[in-house]
């Protein structure tokens, strides 16, 4: 009897162990909590005057870390090993206590913190991420075996990260403006250097080379005023601004640059990247969709991929053309006066980035959620901008692309020739992780 009892009292507490065990493996993280993260990134990239290639580089591979978690956990997903560019064979940690849900968004934030300058401020997120993970039901040793594999992950992405070649750009010497007619140089009120010169010059995530989709030349530059440039011109100076047109081109703004007359002030205004945006549309979309963490997680690193590659691509042909913006052309040659609705930013004007990244991020989502996905557009609310309705992603870039003749900051050419670059490029993403996932 009394041995009985023994094995009674040890098949109880088996019971509880395992059962407390098996509550917090199956208790599951909100998908929701992918796009939180994306969103505590661009809080900090805010605070940091994160330029908008730089920003994307620093989504993807916080994205990237995140989605190997995911990776090694759900069968349903494949590693981007033999599928990115240089992508190496991430090794499982040896932890036997986790969550996989709570390490994917810990993998994220551990490797955003050492890559973001200001990475640090994220940690306030972390710290309430994993004291509701305890309200949800998680023990300590799961939390900690979370945190130990997020940080094996993490240390092999950036490893890969490093490998980019990024931190080499510091050693090539400073990009000076040509002074050539037709060619851009610094416009007022900062009179910012240009912005990464020499981004064309790091490794691709799926692209053989950063010129593999290469725009045709733009319009030559010309001061005849019968020469197809001054036409150009001329659409920019002619074009009568009218409400909707400024709402359009503030909502689609996105300038960490811009700045504001206060007196004898200029102060920074408070703006998110494009890349920042529409990842904001993303988590959107998923949480429309009601979309389960993995997908999210996968729709998410998908979207950061093709942001990278796509302004790698832009950034190519904008440092090739050297093209000069229409704020510097117009007040030169037509009317000293004249000023763009918006602020200009601090690289030559072709292609148009929005252009070409709402193109290759609306043809990426448009793969996950389908063609005719009608969704309001909220992400600039916190910035004091209305929300907009659209029928689709491809309807939204279209208003993204167009927003930049609107606020008069970019030729006709620059944004046609954008669309089309950006899609390409968004084809090609997909074609290349949707092969890798067979």
């Amino acid at each position: 009897m009394a041995k009985f009892s023994n094995i009674l009292l040890f098949a109880i507490f088996t019971c509880i162990v395992f059962g407390c065990r098996k509550k917090s493996e199956t208790t599951n993280l909100a998908p929701e909590t992918i796009g939180q993260v994306t969103l505590q990134m661009t809080d900090v990239m805010v605070h940091d005057v994160t330029n908008p290639p730089l920003s994307a580089r620093f989504f993807s591979y916080a994205c990237l870390a995140g989605y190997e978690v995911l990776a090694q956990n759900d069968p349903a997903y494949k590693s981007m090993h033999g599928v990115l560019n240089g992508f190496p064979v991430i090794t499982k940690p040896a932890v036997e206590d986790y969550s996989y849900q709570l390490a994917c968004a810990l993998a994220m934030l551990e490797t955003a913190k050492k890559m973001q300058p200001s990475g640090a401020l994220l940690q306030k997120y972390q710290n309430k991420l994993i004291d509701s993970c305890r309200t949800l039901g998680f023990d300590d040793a799961t939390i900690a075996g979370s945190q130990q594999y997020a940080l094996e992950i993490s240390k092999q992405i950036l490893k890969y990260a490093k490998a980019d070649r990024y931190n080499r750009i510091s050693n090539f010497p400073r990009y000076e403006p040509t002074g050539l007619a037709g060619h851009w140089y610094p416009t007022p009120p900062g009179y910012f250097p240009p912005v990464e010169p020499f981004f064309k010059t790091i490794r691709p995530f799926t692209l053989d080379t950063v010129s593999q989709f290469q725009s045709k030349p733009p319009i030559a530059f010309s001061e005849s005023k019968s020469s197809e440039f001054y036409k150009l011109m001329k659409l920019n100076y002619d074009d009568k601004e009218n409400q909707e047109h400024k709402v359009i081109a503030a909502f689609w703004d996105c300038n960490p640059f811009a700045l504001e007359n206060k007196g004898h002030l200029l102060v920074g205004m408070k703006k998110i990247s494009p890349g920042a945006h529409w990842l904001g549309i993303t988590d959107i979309a998923c949480r429309q969709s009601k979309a389960d963490f993995g997908k999210t997680l996968l729709v998410t690193m998908s979207v950061s991929i093709g942001l990278m590659d796509s302004f790698m691509t832009c950034w190519d042909e904008k440092y090739r053309s050297n093209r000069i913006r229409p704020e510097t052309a117009i007040r030169k040659f037509i009317d000293p006066t004249w000023k763009p609705f918006l602020q200009t930013p601090p690289f030559p004007e072709y292609l148009s980035g929005h252009s070409v990244i709402s193109a290759s991020s609306a043809v990426i989502l448009t793969h996950y959620f389908g063609e005719n996905f009608a969704y309001t557009d909220t992400v600039e609310e916190r910035f004091n901008l209305k929300a907009r309705k659209f029928k689709s992603f491809e309807h939204a870039s279209q208003e993204a692309a167009i927003s930049r003749f609107y606020g008069g900051i970019h030729f006709m050419d620059a944004i046609d020739n954008g669309v089309v670059q950006g899609k390409e490029v968004g084809k090609w993403v997909i074609k290349t992780l949707e092969g890798g996932f067979k």
